[in-house]
């Protein structure tokens, strides 16, 4: 599988440092799609700070990616959905040091969550 950025910077708004605008996958053998994943202990219970459930949400997606043979390498897309728009920076950051600086195509969305205590939910596609 190759990848190869597709962040152009004529005729288009400029893309921060921590996405991109595209991601193109060349022959690509699987793809991973992972639906909302939440900041939920193995109980199922919330983490009770924005900072607990991150982490909670990329140790789980972590956990989903290893049960597909793949790492946070595979991952080609993010879209974030965070209950409230203060959320964005911590989210932002917490995003940026899961994937280890790489930067995908993300999208985060202000929402309401089925459960209150859900303050973040966040869904990837992974390829391979």
């Amino acid at each position: 599988m190759e990848t190869i950025t597709r962040n152009p910077t004529a005729g288009i708004y400029a893309a921060t440092l921590d996405y991109v605008h595209a991601l193109e996958v060349r022959n690509p053998t699987r793809f991973l799609y992972v639906s909302g994943t939440m900041g939920l202990d193995e109980r199922g219970v919330a983490g009770k700070t924005l900072t607990e459930q991150v982490v909670l949400i990329w140790s789980n997606i972590r956990t989903i990616l290893a049960s597909a043979d793949m790492s946070v390498d595979n991952i080609a897309r993010v879209t974030s959905y965070l209950r409230d728009a203060s959320y964005a920076e911590e989210n932002q950051n917490a995003r940026v040091a899961a994937l280890k600086g790489r930067v995908v195509p993300t999208t985060a969305i202000v929402v309401q969550t089925l459960v209150a205590d859900w303050l973040v939910e966040i869904e990837i596609v992974a390829v391979a």
